[in-house]
């Protein structure tokens, strides 16, 4: 048996100590206060005080910039090609005037033509709309985090030991204490449902999951010091509806669900994942699906139906994009969620690019890469606005219904609305889309053709 020396012994009391004082913080001043959902308003000043170091640092390094001639970097976020919204048809016969003068019917082929094609390849090259919604968002200031300033350069001693002493608190004070409270959060939520699953269904069951789920979630978000605005509650949706959001990143659940109480869709995993699914099923009736049914379109809708046509029964969370979209744009929705006939509450999430990007590149960074990132930035900054609900119409498709509800979040989020399917971001185009662009020039040609052949 080892004694002791006086000095360990002092070392391993005042650690006792710190631990102590530190699991009583958090305790009184986040978790307590999350089982209660309400706040000491802590993280509002925490991220006014870091605008101002983002300023004085964003002025500093410009400042110093034109003192040693160093060109300073500004990303263009307005795109770099000057486009008009114009028919394939009237830019041809623009090329077809300034070239040869001839009316556009007058010929059937001519070889400017081609010049239409190549200047749209090139634009696409240079401008791709598609590709850059796949990557992080360019800050035009910097933030005090190195990954995302491309072009740092020494500026002062100042400056520079404000950047380390910033490192020293994320990676050694806010990266314990989160680990901490996501470690909290996630055995709670386990333990909490695994026991409520246990009651007999009735009020109290779902009362207590209720709360359960929503303790747990405001924990989880508290350990990625997120500052969330909800906007329009009286929208939130409600049971036998669909819940719509554009998708950032897995912690969208989380955002969402520290405000309301939804029932999950997603596929059955294993390890970790697993273990919170089985246990979370228990107390509320989330649908997760088998890896061979994910794929059965049809059964899939079916026992969306089923859950919808239950009044009862919660409003399921649906991320129509299908994948993670870097927060500037809203792309193509799948249709799958909006043939069910349900009511469909549209819900937009825009995140502040300053004090943490929250966009998840699943092709660059696995899940622990990306939790480490998020874990070691300022905060997450973010609104979400719940939108009035949406019915379809008699006269629309499920495709026109998931446009105009994608343009509705895209208008209150500020986000670009586009067509493209987000499955291009590990998918190569379809070749439907070229053959449209043939069908249209062909169309075009032949229908010129035989309109001459008529007089």
């Amino acid at each position: 048996m080892f004694l002791l020396l006086p000095f360990d012994s002092l070392v391993v009391n005042l650690l006792g100590i710190s631990i102590t004082v530190l699991f009583t913080l958090l305790l009184v001043f986040i978790i307590v206060p999350a089982i209660f959902g309400v706040s000491f308003g802590i993280r509002k000043v925490y991220m006014k005080t870091l605008l101002k170091i983002f300023q004085w640092a964003t002025l500093r390094i410009e400042r110093g910039a034109k003192e040693k001639n160093h060109p300073l970097y500004k990303p263009y976020v307005n795109g770099i090609i000057a486009k008009e919204p114009m028919s394939l048809e009237e830019e041809i016969k623009e090329i077809r005037r300034s070239g040869s003068g001839k009316a556009l019917d007058t010929p059937e082929f001519e070889l400017s033509d081609i010049f239409y094609f190549c200047r749209k390849g090139i634009e696409t090259i240079m401008d791709d709309e598609v590709t850059k919604r796949f990557s992080a968002e360019e800050l035009e200031s910097w933030n005090l985090l190195s990954r995302t300033n491309y072009n740092f350069h020494y500026i002062s001693l100042r400056l520079t030991v404000l950047w380390g002493l910033g490192m020293l608190i994320r990676y050694c004070f806010l990266l314990p204490l989160r680990i901490a409270l996501a470690f909290t959060g996630i055995s709670l939520l386990v333990t909490g449902t695994t026991v409520v699953g246990y009651l007999p269904n009735g009020r109290c069951k779902e009362f207590l999951s209720k709360h359960v789920h929503l303790m747990c979630y405001r924990i989880c978000v508290r350990a990625l010091t997120a500052i969330i605005t909800y906007h329009d509650r009286e929208n939130r949706p409600r049971n036998g509806g669909i819940c719509v959001a554009n998708h950032t990143s897995p912690i969208d659940v989380i955002i969402l669900a520290s405000d309301g109480y939804y029932a999950m869709v997603g596929q059955v995993h294993g390890g970790l994942m697993g273990v919170i699914q089985r246990a979370m099923v228990k107390a509320c009736p989330h649908v997760w699906f088998e890896r061979s049914e994910v794929k059965d379109r049809h059964l899939v809708a079916k026992r969306l139906t089923e859950h919808v046509q239950d009044k009862s029964k919660l409003p399921i969370l649906i991320f129509p994009e299908g994948t993670c979209i870097n927060n500037t744009s809203v792309m193509m929705f799948k249709k799958g969620s909006f043939e069910i006939g349900a009511t469909v509450y549209p819900v937009a999430i825009k995140y502040d690019p300053q004090f943490g990007d929250a966009f998840w590149n699943s092709s660059k960074y696995g899940m622990v890469t990306y939790l480490l990132r998020m874990m070691t930035s300022w905060a997450i900054v973010c609104s979400v606005w719940y939108l009035p609900p949406m019915t379809r119409q008699p006269e629309e498709d499920a495709v026109q219904f998931a446009n105009r509800v994608k343009s509705a979040i895209a208008r209150q989020g500020g986000l670009v609305d586009l067509l493209w399917d987000g499955g291009l971001k590990r998918e190569k185009v379809k070749d439907t889309f070229k053959e449209e662009q043939q069908k249209l020039y062909s169309k075009m040609i032949v229908g010129n053709h035989e309109d001459r052949s008529r007089s």
